[in-house]
């Protein structure tokens, strides 16, 4: 089966430009929040992956019926109903660790490996920036560089 053409790839849209163009006001806030918690977790500059997720690093993924592609190692999308971060669904060896982190999170819903959080006022920046980096050190452990 190989490869096959995902929607969801890197591009060269500017990330800030992105941000700037998110129509209510305290979501462009809230995204410029949680993009300053992932360039400290990972380090590195965000890109755009397809037209609304921002994305950090990248990996490769093949799955056992042959489907393989390449998508971003941590990212979020500021959406009008939510904030959507995309975390690594089962975190490995660390979901203890994990659910002890959702628990003291606040408001928030999961779905298989997205957390979404209605706003930020509703949740505990520290917590978050934990998940996000049990996720990103999840991530390197299962997908090493």
């Amino acid at each position: 089966m190989g490869k096959t053409e995902i929607k969801t790839k890197a591009t060269d849209v500017s990330v800030a430009d992105v941000i700037a163009a998110v129509p209510e006001a305290l979501r462009r806030e809230e995204a410029a929040v949680i993009d300053a918690m992932h360039r400290r977790v990972t380090g590195l500059e965000p890109k755009m992956w397809g037209p609304s997720i921002i994305g950090y690093g990248s990996y490769d993924y093949k799955y056992d019926s042959g489907h393989s592609g390449t998508m971003c190692r941590a990212g979020f999308s500021p959406r009008k109903a939510a904030l959507t971060l995309y975390l690594i669904g089962n975190y490995c060896k660390r979901q203890d660790e994990a659910d002890a982190l959702f628990a003291r999170l606040g408001k928030h819903k999961t779905g298989k490996s997205c957390l979404y959080i209605n706003k930020l006022a509703d949740v505990d920046l520290d917590v978050l920036e934990q998940l996000v980096a049990l996720s990103w050190d999840s991530m390197n452990e299962v997908y090493p560089t």
